[in-house]
Order: structure tokens, then sequence, then C-alpha cells
């Protein structure tokens, strides 16, 4: 089989191929490029040595059986025999479930969180979005400091765990999105800079040097990335991909990567006869990343929406640190501005950074199905000092209110494992870096980060503590015992409403119409025919909803149906789904 590899400053490359070594030729016709020939078959070891240098794993490894310090094996993707006829799940109307493999269950494997999938299809659930799984030195992680873009997680189970992953996913109507990380490489384990100039100094981010997108040398590293994404989507017959902070792209050419990567992704959804999408992470507020090509914008199909998280989250728990500052002045008219325009921050003052920030989003152009709406992510939980998760301080009434916003929302839900049944279990930062140099650095800064916030070294779990990842894996004993079960109950009849009404899918947020009282605790809104009211406060609230006759859908505590004057006594700490009839 032919190998080849980008090393645009060695002067000899030569392939160890099993017990061989070849050298490797210059391709006449690709600058930089080497290239030979060698007998190999799936699972064959192989890595590269630069010049006089040591032998290094390939950069494009499918596989790295003994992790990202060991050689590169061969993956024939042709060899897996798909058991499902997959003709793709798109966005529009999708319910997502944000899964880490490695605490989804105790094993933390891809073939036991397979084995979990059944209870995701029951409840009602759309795509699977698994967080990063890209190799990186040590067993357990986030993920985000993954070192080799092509291949899959070892302790996770390799190429194939993921396949059959994704197999028994397609077979229950579950698509599959997998969180990939373009904007930097982790801190160890990464071989990429004695290939070429993956990186620049021409830009810095939180990690460091940034990934070279503008500078010399860029075509081949956007190349890179763009064809990394690309083979996610084919190889493993993914639906999407979510795209980790793409704030931290720096590219200052005329044609943005993030443009350049959603034209490829929609020609391959062309290929490929299936709807495929790519999803950002974005503090930006910046419509254009999700504005349409022929629209002058990048072209990316949706992006996570904190600005509704953080209303959420200020009008439930009244924190009011950091970037909940602007949102804890009137949480319920920021979660109204959400509802309606998208962003809370539109051009508007964010105290947090000290300037304006965000620009109008164009509702008459760009749906709300563009907008991801949650209440809890692995960033909003596993950042905090402890990791606890909404469920450690509010109550079932509460939870239920938070999922009740998210899912009737004109956004595109998403959950957090565990949140649809209140998980007691928290979810932690931990690490398992192999260089104890590096795993002493982040056992420090971690402490030293929340030091500054009034926490003691004991509070802040040690993240290279293997009790730390433990305490974070889901507990599923709890789903069939209160009250957890109750609150699984809910998440179900509402998931269940989303699918039944079309209002709730509706992508339009201008037709989303919202009334609340800042003082009692209590927000209402139409979409169409259905009228939600969830009510924070802890009395009973008076709510009004218009005239017309209406059934009661789903309500957490027992109501009546409003009276002739419209208005809806709704208990404390408690929501009501409606509709008109």
């Amino acid at each position: 089989m032919q190998f080849e590899v980008w090393a645009p400053q060695a002067e000899r490359v030569t392939l160890r191929c099993g017990q061989e070594r070849h050298a490797l030729a210059r391709d006449p016709g690709r600058a930089g490029w080497w290239t030979g020939e060698a007998d190999a078959a799936d699972g064959t070891r192989y890595g590269f040595a630069l010049d006089d240098g040591p032998e290094l794993p390939d950069p494009r490894a499918r596989r790295l059986p003994d992790g990202p310090d060991g050689l590169s094996a061969v993956v024939d993707h042709d060899r897996h025999a798909w058991r499902t006829a997959w003709t793709g799940r798109g966005l529009p109307g999708a319910v997502l479930y944000e899964l880490h493999v490695g605490t989804y269950t105790p094993e933390g494997t891809l073939d036991a969180a397979a084995d979990r999938l059944p209870h995701l299809a029951e409840l009602g659930i759309t795509h699977v979005e698994l967080m990063p799984l890209c190799s990186f030195p040590g067993e357990h992680g986030w993920g985000y400091d993954g070192v080799a873009p092509w291949a899959v997680h070892e302790p996770y189970g390799g190429p194939e765990a993921l396949k059959r992953f994704v197999d028994r996913a397609h077979a229950l109507g579950l698509g599959v999105v997998l969180d990939v990380v373009h904007n930097h490489l982790g801190p160890s384990g990464n071989h990429l800079p004695a290939f070429g100039p993956y990186f620049t100094d021409t830009h810095q981010t939180p990690w460091g040097a940034a990934v070279n997108l503008d500078a010399p040398g860029s075509d081949e590293v956007r190349a890179y990335f763009r064809d990394s994404a690309l083979a996610w989507l084919r190889d493993y017959r993914l639906d999407g991909l979510r795209l980790d902070a793409v704030h931290a792209l720096h590219d200052t050419r005329a044609r943005h990567f993030l443009e350049e990567l959603s034209e490829s992704v929609d020609a391959l959804a062309a290929e490929t006869g299936r709807p495929l999408f790519l999803i950002a992470e974005s503090d930006l507020n910046d419509p254009r990343l999700i504005t349409p090509r022929a629209a002058n914008g990048l072209g990316l199909h949706a992006q996570w929406n904190d600005d509704f998280h953080h209303a959420l989250h200020t009008a439930l728990t009244g924190e009011s640190q950091g970037y909940y500052e602007d949102f804890a002045v009137a949480p319920l008219a920021a979660l109204a501005k959400t509802l309606t325009g998208g962003y809370f921050h539109d051009g508007t003052y964010s105290s947090f950074r000290g300037r304006r920030h965000g620009r109008p989003l164009d509702r008459a152009r760009l749906g709300g199905h563009r907008l991801l709406g949650y209440s809890q992510t692995h960033d909003q939980i596993g950042n905090r000092a402890q990791g606890d998760r909404l469920s450690a301080r509010l109550s079932p009434g509460l939870l239920a209110c938070a999922a009740t916003l998210t899912l009737t929302a004109p956004f595109t839900p998403m959950l957090f494992m565990g949140e649809e049944w209140a998980a007691g279990t928290p979810w932690q930062y931990f690490t398992d870096h192999t260089d104890p140099e590096l795993a002493e650095a982040v056992r420090r800064g971690r402490r030293r980060e929340f030091a500054a916030h009034g926490w003691s070294e004991d509070e802040v779990p040690d993240p290279q503590d293997p009790a730390t990842r433990e305490r974070s894996c889901l507990d599923w004993s709890e789903p069939g015992r209160a009250p957890h079960a109750r609150v699984l109950d809910w998440y179900r009849r509402l998931i269940a409403l989303r699918h039944a009404y079309p209002d709730l899918t509706s992508p339009g947020l201008a037709g989303t119409n919202v009334a609340y009282d800042e003082d009692a605790g209590w927000l209402a809104f139409r979409r169409g025919d259905v009228r939600v009211a969830v009510n924070l406060g802890k009395e009973p609230a008076s709510i009004p909803l218009g005239s017309g006759r209406m059934e009661v859908l789903a309500a957490w505590d027992e109501v009546k149906a409003p009276g002739a004057d419209g208005r809806l006594l709704v208990p404390g700490e408690s929501c009501v789904v409606l509709t008109r009839v």
C-alpha cells in the first residue's frame, strides 16, 4: 500500500512498516510531501523518521494502539461490515444529548455506552453528541487535550468500537455528532511540530501558539484539519460535528477556514445523500457564523447559545459572579430577550468583557433552530470548583422548570448526560497526564484558580486522582427511584410534546411572545397555539395566558385550565404546558 506524509522541512524521510524500513521519495507533484510503497494490512504498525530523528507516529494516524507516543497502525475502513442502512438525520427538529464516553458508564468505553443507547431512544433523543474521542496520553480525561485529530482514543475501544457505537445508534434511529477540537492540541504527546509548521507565533491562544491557518505553510495545515473533519463524517458515518471554541481559530485570510470547511461538508452531504451539519461553539455572538455562505456568512449550520444558558442559570440560582453579572441584573428580562432575539449581548455593553459585545441576529433569515439551547453542559458543570450540577442545589420543581424552558424554547435543545433524571453525581474536572511535571502543574493551577474565589485546596478535587473521574460516572440505579424517576418522566413527556406539536419545532424566533414578572418570578411565552408557563418563585402565581379555551398538555403539579379571564394559577416552583383548543 502507499504511504505518504507532509514534512516540508525534512531532507530525508524513512518509513518504518512492520519490521522493515523504506526510504520515501519526494512527491514531484506536491511540495513538501513524501511517498512510498510497502506491504501492509489492517493493524500493521508503522511510523516515520525525519532525517536522523526518532520514529514518530503518522500525523494522520487512524489508530494509535499504544497511545500518541507509539507507532501508528493501519486501519482498513472497508473491512467493517455496516449493519444499518442509514440515510441520515438532519438538525431541524432535533433533541441532542451531550455524552462523555469515559463517564457515561463505569466501564468508560464506547461498547458500554452503546449498551445504554436504548435509554436515549426511549427518552426521545434524536442525536447523541459525543465529547472528543481523539487520542491523548493516559486513559481518562475530558478529551480536549487530544493530540491526534484522526485517531480514536484506544482506551475507549479504538476505531472499530466507534463504528459499532454508530451502527447501534443508527439502528435505534439516533444520529451521532462528534465534538472535534481544531483550535489547539494538548500539551503532551503532540508531535506535529516535528513534521511542519502546524502552529504559528503570529497569533496566540490560551493554549499557546495558534494553529497555523494563515501563515506560510497554512494551505496544508488547513487541509489537514478539513480532511480530518471529513474523515470522521465519511469513514465513521457520523451525522455532524461540534467544533470546539471556533473563536480561537485565528484566520486573517480572505476565505475563512470555517467557510472552507462548511463548503466541504455540504459537498460531502451531497455526495453521500445524507444530511451533514456543523455546530460551532463560539462566544462571539456573531450571526455571520451561522449565516449561509450565499449571504456572505461562514455557512455553519448551528451554534451553542451560552446567552440562553446564562440567563436561565441566573434566573434559577441567583448567581451573579463573572459572566453571569449582566444577566443577573434582571434575569427574567434577559431570558425573555434570548427567547425572542437569540442573543442577549447583541451589541450591548458586557461588564465581564468591559466593552460592547455581539450584534443582532436577523430573525427573519436565521431560525431559532440554528441556536442550541441548554440548561447544563460539560463546560458549565465541570468548570465549577466541585463540578456540581443544578440538581445539587435546586428543588425538583425548579429542575422541571429548567427542563420546560429548554425543551419548549425556540432553539434546538441539548441535554447533558444524566440531567434527564437529576443525576446526583457531580461531573468534575479530571485528567490523567502521564508527564509528572504537567500533572503537578495542572493540579496546582486548578487549585490556584479557585483559591482566588475563596475555595480552599481541600475543597477543589485533585484532577489527577482517579477518584475524581470515578465520582463523575453516572449512577444507573438512580433513574428507577425517587426523586429521579419523576424528573425522568417529566423529560420524556416534554420531549414527546416537542415531537408531537409542530409549533414547538417551528424555527421562527419572531413568533415567540413572552411575558414575565421579575418580582413574582414567573415567565410565560407563546409559540403558535402552545403556551408555556413557569413559576420560579416559591409562592403560587396567577399568570395571564391570553384568551381562548386551553387544554393542559403537561403540568409538574396539578393545575386547572385557565378561567374565562385567561389567567392560570401555577404553584410555586412549578411549570405547565398548554395548547389552545
